[in-house]
């Protein structure tokens, strides 16, 4: 007997909850939980794994941005 697939999953960066993703007939719209995320809210991924790495790809640069000069106190 198979088992089913969940309908949602929590996506996590670095001990953060980014979003929540939520299965659809075409894939996995994200649902941001952080602010942080915003820019990722409401777009849809062919999987998990794809809203995954656009979440770590946020995080990232919001890592760089901070380190810039332009931000140095």
């Amino acid at each position: 007997m198979s088992q089913p697939q969940s309908n949602a999953y929590i996506i996590e960066i670095h001990d953060r909850a980014a979003g929540i993703i939520t299965r659809e007939e075409r894939g996995f719209r994200f649902f941001s939980s952080e602010r942080l995320f915003d820019s990722l809210e409401g777009r849809q991924f062919r999987s998990a794994r794809e809203a995954e790495r656009a979440a770590r790809a946020v995080f990232s640069e919001r890592g760089r941005r901070a380190s810039s000069p332009l931000f140095a106190n």
